[in-house]
């Protein structure tokens, strides 16, 4: 009997899970990011950025491949030994529960900004803590289904930047390579906030229906979040001049006001509330990992009252710091220092570890 049957995920969930997990509210921004560190050629720190990623991604699998059935809280204690192996399960408890943290504040920024303005900060986020809640209680299983309808409830979205589209300017992004390559590969660590998420895989892979695919699954995630990011910005630098797009903090949201219809006026207020169901694919995995670690930790199967707790400190610490835009992008650099090591060093030095440990005990045995 499979070790977890009950909670078992399907390949189309286990791609959603992860796209869901990298296409958050960095999206909204990157076009601006990119265009400030080397102008219409960010474009191209996408393509070097998906590379990255997706290498970091294969040595993940291929690490979880050797112990199929083992969470990645076992496979570090078989590794490392109790101590060690618990005090790196820390460090990505507390990596996913910042990793929340930052979404949901970034999630709620944005609402707050554009469509609540004199709603109290909890009293947003304890609107998003409730459907967080009852959705990752219930296990992997569920928030893979939330994700996977998810995605397809807001596939509609990108074919509404095709309506600006028509009064863009092709010629913003000649010539290229304007300044050479070194602003292009100065931009490419801007990229890899946008692409963190995949790291999401080292708990799902136990979960996996058919672990064959883990690898082809994990490609298709990233090529997606590829995709869209590097849709959007080519929209946005086609419209927006290459000095103009740096004026705006958003410019995917400024893009979408530009969207009027006779009978709707606002378009990007009803399209940025439809979008927070995509964001909230983002922090729902991270909750759920942050509680299953905690859980984990403690010998305890239920991991629903970790969440209660995980949320309610959320709750707690926006009540008590009122985040600003400019603090929010502090916490995010720091998700990107703390998600380099833990979702591109760590996968490849798990890898070596792994090979040399089993190498290692196999010659032991003989």
């Amino acid at each position: 009997m499979k070790k977890y049957a009950y909670n078992e995920i399907t390949l189309m969930q286990y791609i959603f899970l992860i796209n869901g997990a990298q296409v958050g509210t960095g999206v909204l921004s990157i076009p601006r990011i990119l265009a400030e560190k080397s102008g219409t050629d960010g474009w191209i720190a996408i393509l070097i950025g998906w590379c990255f990623s997706v290498a970091a991604s294969i040595f993940l699998v291929k690490t979880m491949e050797r112990y199929p059935n083992d969470t990645l809280y076992e496979i570090l204690i078989r590794l490392f030994g109790k101590i060690v192996g618990k005090a790196a399960v820390i460090v990505y408890m507390m990596y996913f529960a910042f990793y929340a943290w930052t979404v949901l504040v970034n999630g709620f920024l944005y609402i707050r900004g554009w469509l609540l303005p004199k709603t109290p900060d909890y009293i947003v986020l304890l609107l998003f803590s409730i459907p967080t809640f009852f959705v990752a209680r219930n296990g992997i299983r569920i928030i893979g289904r939330y994700s996977e309808l998810a995605f397809y409830m807001t596939i509609w979205i990108p074919l509404f930047f095709l309506i600006p589209l028509r009064d863009g300017n092709w010629l913003h992004f000649l010539p290229l390579f304007k300044e050479g390559w070194k602003p292009v590969l100065s931009a490419v660590p801007s990229t890899v906030f946008s692409f963190l998420g995949f790291e999401v895989a080292f708990f799902l892979y136990p979960f996996l229906q058919k672990k064959q695919h883990a690898v082809l699954g994990i490609t298709i995630a990233n090529t997606l979040t590829m995709l869209f990011y590097l849709f959007v910005t080519l929209v946005c630098f086609a419209y927006f001049s290459p000095d103009g797009i740096v004026e705006f903090n958003q410019p995917v949201l400024n893009l979408l006001k530009l969207i009027e219809f006779r009978f709707l006026e606002r378009f990007d207020m009803i399209l940025l509330a439809v979008y927070l169901i995509v964001v909230s694919t983002a922090w729902m995995p991270c909750v759920y990992i942050a509680t299953f670690c905690s859980s984990q930790l403690l010998g305890k199967q239920d991991h629903s009252h970790h969440a209660v707790v995980l949320l309610l400190l959320i709750i707690g610490f926006v009540f008590w710091l009122h985040p600003t835009w400019d603090e929010s992008e502090n916490w995010q650099k720091w998700v990107v220092k703390s998600g380099l090591q833990l979702a591109y060093v760590a996968p490849v030095f798990l890898w070596i570890y792994s090979w040399i440990y089993e190498k290692y005990r196999r010659r032991e045995t003989h």
